[in-house]
């Protein structure tokens, strides 16, 4: 099932996480065991400790897997763990505080990512290690814009362009809102039927706040204190007729199936993958309302500081193939980030045939359109974004958030 999906200095108009080094991110010496340059090959095999905060195993675990069966002479295990994005900086600096490092990758989302670069955790691998990942070469677009987040610190692994959509039952909602204004009429004449998760617990919540000042003109839709006169208006009006805040997205997914709500917020992801699953009925649909844009979404691999040259060598050679198309099909999953794959020239007839199966019947033929026709934007920057949630909780609807 979708995660909560992970969002987070700006200069000159460009959002890029590695100006963080240069906007007070502390620095500090590496510690021991990364001294020297990393080699090709590990001098023997390795025992890999991956720690997934983002969900991001149930996309990439089986080219992790299929790697280290066929590389036994470079990884001789893997070990995989999961955590809340929340706990990950505490985690890995209490290790490298105590002089030891057990986690060796990170998967994570930019919540993560932007948390360990502004306590200095993560080992750069880039511009350093470029040419040891070609893949990066062949970013989609808004991929490649997802990785200028990441700096010298993490390198994308996954990809997709998220939201917002609306989601509803056709038989409940036969005219479903295509602007703005109407969604808002919808939910005046409709109190309690329009829904959305807590921005700063959901995907598809904070999706939905950041792509509105996109949706409405606002001045600065990078800018939530100064430019988004508009949004904070017409989500304080949208409150009046909202009875409750969910604390998590899977909560409208069953108030969706279960008709208490009848239009819900959502992503690609999360249209496709609860339908795959049965937790949304099969025939609900999506649209977009005028004006809409992407805003796009990605998960990371990061290595801590601390990390030995061996393992940091085997992490590279693994990257190397979690990068290349035909690993990189298995980012279709069933759904669940989708599309999910970083990397041109990935087209669903390269996925595993579970995969092909679960879109053939559940995917959608107007996202091909939808992604191609939208302009792709990037999620605010870490302080603009933690500004936002905050301005929501205290002047829209964290009095109805369910606990």
């Amino acid at each position: 099932m979708p995660s909560t999906r992970r969002a987070f200095c700006t200069a000159a108009g460009l959002l890029a996480l590695g100006l963080l080094a240069g906007c007070g991110a502390p620095e500090k010496a590496s510690p021991a065991g990364t001294s020297g340059p990393v080699p090709d090959k590990p001098g023997s095999p390795v025992t890999l400790n991956i720690l997934d905060v983002a969900g991001n195993l149930q996309l990439t675990q089986g080219m992790i897997d299929e790697f280290v069966a066929n590389n036994p002479s470079i990884i001789s295990k893997v070990t995989y763990s999961k955590a809340t994005a929340p706990e990950l900086a505490g985690k890995v600096k209490a290790q490298q505080d105590a002089g030891r490092i057990d986690i060796d990758l990170v998967l994570t989302g930019v919540d993560g990512l932007a948390a360990g670069v502004d306590q200095g955790l993560w080992q750069p691998l880039l511009p350093t290690y470029a040419d040891r990942l070609p893949g990066m070469r062949e970013y989609l677009p808004g991929a490649a814009a997802m990785q200028n987040l990441a700096g010298d610190f993490g390198v994308t692994v996954t990809y997709y362009p998220s939201g917002p959509l609306i989601e509803y039952l056709p038989d409940k909602v036969p005219n479903p809102p295509t602007t703005a204004q109407a969604l808002l009429e919808f939910a005046k004449a409709n109190p309690g039927a329009v829904q959305y998760a807590r921005p700063s617990n959901s995907g598809p919540g904070r999706t939905f706040l950041m792509g509105l000042p996109y949706l409405l003109g606002d001045k600065d839709p990078k800018d939530p204190v100064n430019g988004w006169e508009k949004t904070w208006a017409y989500l304080k009006e949208l409150n009046q007729y909202v009875t409750l805040y969910p604390s998590a997205t899977s909560e409208t997914m069953k108030n969706l199936a279960n008709g208490s709500a009848k239009i819900i917020v959502s992503t690609t992801g999360w249209d496709i993958n609860p339908r795959v699953l049965g937790q949304v009925p099969k025939e609900a649909k999506i649209g977009t309302l005028d004006g809409f844009h992407w805003v796009t979404d990605a998960h990371y691999a990061v290595v801590p500081k601390g990390v030995g040259n061996d393992k940091q060598s085997a992490i590279l050679t693994l990257l190397q193939s979690m990068l290349t198309p035909q690993q990189q099909a298995k980012a279709y999953d069933k759904g669940y980030f989708y599309p999910g794959p970083a990397v041109k020239g990935v087209d669903l007839s390269m996925a595993p045939a579970d995969s092909q199966q679960a879109l053939g019947e559940y995917g959608r033929a107007e996202y091909e359109t939808l992604i191609a026709d939208h302009p792709l934007e990037v999620p605010l920057d870490a302080k603009a974004l933690v500004t936002a949630f905050d301005t929501w909780d205290r002047e829209v609807g964290g009095a109805k958030v369910k606990k």
